[in-house]
């Protein structure tokens, strides 16, 4: 099994779980095509080693209990899937729960031949997809060729752990016409490298049709981990930033969805931006390198829609040019926290909050980090008290996804409960976590036994003689995590872990349960956490 995907296998295996009916079924290149047309929800379908004329995926229905996986070989050799002319190598129409696994994709440098396509321009429900251990080559016939496209209204994709290199745009999500938009998806771990175009681009979006399941109400699409690279080769149609997201509706449905984008690395653009960001978005705990000497390395700006909400923090730049600019502040809010900037001109542009952040021009990174560099040697790990501040409030950011870790998944939390480091990183001298290179970026797994953070309470009080449903936020949650509360008179009544940094507890508090504050403890395989305090307050 792919090592990242044993990892996780025990995560995954309740959801991944098929009928006691499901079948796996072993194809070949003769005979594949007969097969696909049988899969039913919770089949498997295993291409052997070979080389494969394309693979339509059309009316495949999973179900969310019981997906249909289509999978080649966990090594080499592969599973090769080519293309015909410049038709789609795979082309998804109307299909649902359909997971894309360890195949090569190759369109031989065929403009137009695009990798994995769902072009149904809103006449099918293509929806809750997942595309991952692929590797994508040949998408190099122009930059309008793309890796992986969505053009017709799609949710709950999920790409990952894929390997795009030198296409003409590696991943290209809604169209250009605003009405084909992609809601709720999750894209992480990905290696896009040396892209003619956007190394990634999700489009702006005028409306949410009225289309059967996709989600009316806010949604969150989560772009995490992921290695963004371009390189110096000339762009025919335009530069083009590594990664681009667009506007929301201004709007009704979907005005209030959002982009997290955390954890990533972005290395190199000499002639564009780093990150384009409009509409609402979280922007932190990444690393940024090599931009350009006339371009910021992060720009926000309208286009195709006005800025509502542009919150960076916790993000670590190093650009021989400017580093943060924008055109317009934020109308629903904004705010540069706790950036470590090695730049010419650090922050430009009207901004409603800035604090916290350590500015420097480049040549005296090296003060700060251990190996400041453009090239593979890179390590912008902080030297031992050099990127450290008074404390930083992170109460603005509660509730963004992984907001209480870091760029290695560590706690931010240090001593005394305190967030005092700028930058992506939340330690300092040897760097404990992943080095920097253009590979796949691990998801961060917890060690048995280590200690939970437990950072923060909300609400911070709770009634007496009343129900009171409260979120616990820090790091290294287990899914079998147990919370406490000490002294008489509060009974845990209801526990959900909803993530490895956030949890949602119900609590009874009695009637006659004195005043004052109780510690709040979590337990479980990853060990117990620090205590932190809920204040119980008296009927009134």
């Amino acid at each position: 099994m792919h090592p990242i995907r044993c990892a996780l296998a025990a995560t995954l295996a309740g959801f991944l779980a098929a009928p006691l009916s499901a079948a796996v079924l072993d194809a070949t290149p003769s005979n594949y095509l007969s097969l696909l047309r049988t899969l039913k929800p919770g089949d498997t379908l295993n291409l052997s080693a070979g080389r494969y004329r394309g693979l339509p995926i059309s009316n495949l229905r999973g179900t969310e209990e019981a997906w249909i996986t289509i999978t080649g070989p966990d090594a080499p050799p592969e599973a090769v899937i080519l293309g015909m002319n410049d038709d789609n190598l795979i082309q998804i129409e109307d299909s649902s729960y359909v997971s894309i696994e360890n195949l090569r994709i190759d369109s031989r440098g065929v403009p137009g031949a695009f990798g994995i396509a769902a072009h149904g321009q809103g006449r099918d429900l293509t929806h809750h997809i997942r595309i991952e251990g692929n590797t994508f080559v040949g998408q190099n016939g122009n930059q309008q060729t793309d890796a992986i496209s969505t053009k017709t209204p799609t949710w709950g994709w999920v790409i990952r752990y894929n390997r795009i290199l030198g296409a003409g745009t590696g991943i290209y999500l809604g169209n250009s016409d605003g009405k084909q938009p992609f809601v709720g998806g999750i894209i992480e771990n990905n290696l896009i490298q040396d892209t003619l175009g956007y190394n990634m681009e999700i489009k702006h979006q005028f409306s949410i049709p009225e289309v059967p399941g996709l989600p009316l109400g806010p949604t969150s699409t989560i772009i995490r981990n992921n290695v963004f690279i371009k390189n110096d080769l000339p762009s025919p149609d335009g530069d083009r930033p590594n990664l681009l997201v667009g506007a929301f509706p201004d709007t009704g449905p979907g005005s209030l969805n959002l982009y997290e984008i955390y954890g990533n690395y972005f290395l190199h653009n000499h002639r564009e931006a780093l990150f384009q960001g409009t509409g609402r978005f979280t922007l932190h705990d990444n690393v940024f390198v090599d931009g350009s000497y006339s371009y910021p390395a992060i720009v926000v700006m309208k286009q195709q829609g006005p800025v509502k909400l542009a919150l960076i923090y916790n993000n670590t730049i190093y650009t021989p040019g400017p580093g943060i600019r924008f055109g317009s502040r934020g109308l629903s809010g904004d705010a540069v926290v706790g950036n470590l900037i090695f730049s010419t001109v650090a922050l430009a542009g009207p901004m409603t909050q800035q604090s916290d952040n350590i500015t420097a021009f480049p040549y005296q990174a090296a003060a700060y980090v251990r190996a400041p560099s453009f090239d593979a040697t890179a390590d912008f790990h902080p030297s031992p008290g050099r990127c450290q501040g008074a404390p930083i409030d992170l109460s603005l950011f509660h509730g963004n996804a992984g907001y209480s870790v870091d760029f290695n998944g560590a706690s931010k939390v240090r001593a005394k409960g305190a967030v005092v480091f700028r930058g992506a990183y939340a330690s300092e001298g040897e760097n404990p976590g992943w080095r920097l290179q253009a590979g796949i970026k691990p998801p961060h797994i917890p060690r048995a036994g280590s200690t939970v953070q437990l950072v923060w309470v909300a609400p911070v009080t709770a009634r007496a003689g009343a129900s009171t449903t409260v979120t616990l936020t820090g790091a290294g949650f287990s899914p079998d995590a147990k919370v406490s509360v000490a002294g008489e008179g509060i009974e845990v009544t209801k526990l959900v872990v909803e993530s490895e940094t956030e949890i949602s507890v119900t609590l009874a508090v009695a009637a006659g349960a004195k005043p004052g504050a109780r510690e709040v403890t979590v337990t479980g395989t990853r060990g117990s956490s620090n205590p932190i305090h809920l204040r119980v307050t008296a009927v009134r």
